[in-house]
């Protein structure tokens, strides 16, 4: 990738510099467009090349940069070298530029910036990633948005990657809540109610039944008889949560089928109850279990006696909890999958919780431990529909087609379509996503309908734009054009930063496999989108002499394929008409 540019600067430092190329190569970025003045193609940081930089001055950095200008020599590939301020700067041949991005595009295709130098050394691993991992019994709630997108997110762009990747769906449907809603449905239940609208009504009767529990102590306890009972393989118990659990994944399933989102295995914290029993027998077995005085079996994570350091793993009663289930479906899965990387995403309140299964791991003798990681986010504020209240993921869905569908009949533009309704949904989607994606995972942030659904700045909403855009650019003139181009043609300034800027999509892709935060990839497609919506307007097809045109529709065509590349890998499925 950066078509071979990098490593050509690379082998031509190497020279002067008597070090190997390939240690050279990270060393060397694309440099990024600017709206003010026209940039360089290539950077080395001086800064990279000196061992010891404390004591290095400004000035002796810039001297550094000058003189090692000074014994490069230009030749067919770079035609200007320049020191900058701390920075070695290097232009391509712009012709030479022109074809060979243009060139590997096409040729690459989905893959354009993964087979870049960047990843040459990357081994190839197997790697799990737990995500979405919804309450069986309980709607699809708008709070488990961000672990399904974000998780999917992961799993594209390591599967892009060459990773052998297995996508897990741990439901929550083990624990106290089951004690609760069993006890609440024997209380409030209708069979009628459970029929028609399952999932709300026994949302209902959990509201219902923990507002009871609150006041009277004899409804908790007859739900921990409940889950007792349930732990114990009580029949009529069993009976019961098989039938929340059934009816929960089937409407779960047509959310994930919207969302345009797999899984690989759909698993339950019930699947390790057994398991869990295994768990607590080991610990017991290397005198890693202790009592309470209220009679919890909790483990001592201070190695000190320091009792605010214990993870519970049982209670008095001796039903199991989550974090022992955790560490059952833990080993299970190594056993399983033999993984090099197990990846958990799940909101930043779950942090202790990760932290405290992953050291037992280690205490119980499990080396691996340190291949788990945890990738924690914020909390979405003020996602509420027009009906306000408790804010569930399908009405979320709901809303976002209808006010798409809304705005696109408003418009002007907007194309006769085969189905509104899918395409309405596939924007607002979008959307959301974008929205979502712009800044750090950790960061919480404000939800804001009116700006999700703008059409321009940065949105979902404008990329979808952009490239349904592109598409119908290639449906008007694509058939009679597309066969060869002359590189000459696309020397202005506007051809120049859409160039530049499509170098730099392999150092985007490294950065987000480094940090798997989305925000680089969303930043450099809002960027592709508004250079290519500068370009539609000064670079016109339209009336343009042949060679002019076919050069033109070859850089539409390319950018239109980044964009969509980086849009699937985000979870976004582009849409060609709109």
């Amino acid at each position: 990738m950066a078509c071979g540019f990098r490593r050509s600067i690379a082998c031509q430092l190497s020279r002067v510099l008597a070090l190997p190329p390939e240690s050279l190569i990270k060393s060397i970025s694309a440099v990024p467009v600017s709206k003010k003045e026209e940039v360089a193609d290539f950077q080395l940081s001086v800064d990279s090349l000196l061992e010891d930089n404390n004591h290095k001055s400004q000035v002796d950095t810039q001297d550094q940069a000058r003189r090692l200008a000074e014994k490069l020599k230009c030749d067919t590939v770079v035609t200007a070298i320049s020191a900058g301020p701390r920075t070695l700067n290097f232009k391509i041949n712009r012709e030479l530029l022109t074809k060979a991005v243009l060139q590997q595009v096409t040729e690459d295709g989905c893959k354009y910036g993964l087979k870049s130098e960047l990843f040459s050394d990357l081994p190839k691993k197997r790697i799990v990633v737990e995500f979405s991992s919804p309450n069986i019994a309980k709607k699809f709630h708008v709070g488990h948005l961000r672990s399904t997108i974000i998780g999917n997110f992961i799993a594209n762009l390591k599967e892009a990657l060459g990773h052998q990747v297995t996508r897990i769906n741990y439901i929550g449907d083990w624990g106290m809540q089951f004690g609760l809603l069993g006890t609440g449905f024997q209380l409030f239940g209708y069979e009628e109610k459970l029929q028609t609208n399952p999932l709300q009504h026994l949302f209902d009767v959990y509201v219902q039944v923990n507002k009871e529990a609150t006041d009277d102590k004899n409804v908790t306890k007859l739900a921990h008889e409940f889950f007792h009972r349930l732990e114990m393989g009580d029949t009529q118990a069993l009976s019961l949560w098989q039938r929340f659990r059934d009816l929960s994944i089937e409407e779960y399933t047509q959310i994930y089928k919207r969302l345009g989102i797999y899984f690989d295995e759909y698993s339950g914290e019930s699947f390790y109850r057994e398991k869990s029993q295994d768990v607590l027998k080991l610990l017991d077995s290397k005198g890693l279990l202790q009592k309470t005085a209220k009679g919890n079996v909790v483990v001592d994570l201070s190695g000190t006696g320091d009792l605010s350091f214990v993870c519970t793993v049982m209670r008095s009663d001796g039903t199991s909890l989550y974090a022992t289930r955790d560490l059952a479906a833990a080993i299970h899965r190594m056993d399983k999958y033999n993984f090099d990387t197990m990846i958990y995403v799940a909101d930043k309140g779950q942090r202790r919780h990760f932290q405290q299964v992953f050291q037992m791991l280690k205490i119980m003798g499990y080396d691996w431990a340190e291949r788990c990681q945890h990738v924690p986010f914020g909390i979405v504020k003020g996602m509420k529909t027009r009906r306000g209240g408790v804010t569930f993921l399908e009405d979320v869905l709901n809303e976002v087609q209808s006010r798409m569908l809304q705005n696109m009949a408003s418009i002007k533009t907007t194309k006769q379509l085969e189905n509104p309704q899918e395409t309405a949904e596939r924007v607002g989607l979008a959307a959301v996503i974008i929205q979502d994606f712009r800044g750090t995972l950790l960061s919480d942030y404000q939800f804001s309908w009116d700006r999700v659904f703008q059409s321009r700045g940065d949105t979902g909403v404008f990329l979808q734009y952009t490239h349904a855009r592109l598409c119908s650019l290639e449906e008007t003139f694509g058939c009679g054009y597309l066969n060869d181009f002359n590189v000459a043609c696309l020397q202005e300034p506007q051809s120049v930063s859409i160039l530049q800027h499509l170098l730099r999509f392999d150092e985007v892709l490294y950065l987000s496999s480094q940090d798997l935060q989305p925000k680089h990839i969303v930043s450099y497609l809002l960027t592709l989108s508004h250079l290519a919506a500068v370009a539609h307007k000064t670079l016109q097809v339209k009336d343009s002499p042949p060679d002019v045109a076919g050069a033109r529709l070859h850089l539409f065509k390319a950018v239109r394929s980044v964009l969509a590349n980086g849009m699937k890998l985000l979870g976004i499925t582009p849409v060609c008409r709109m």
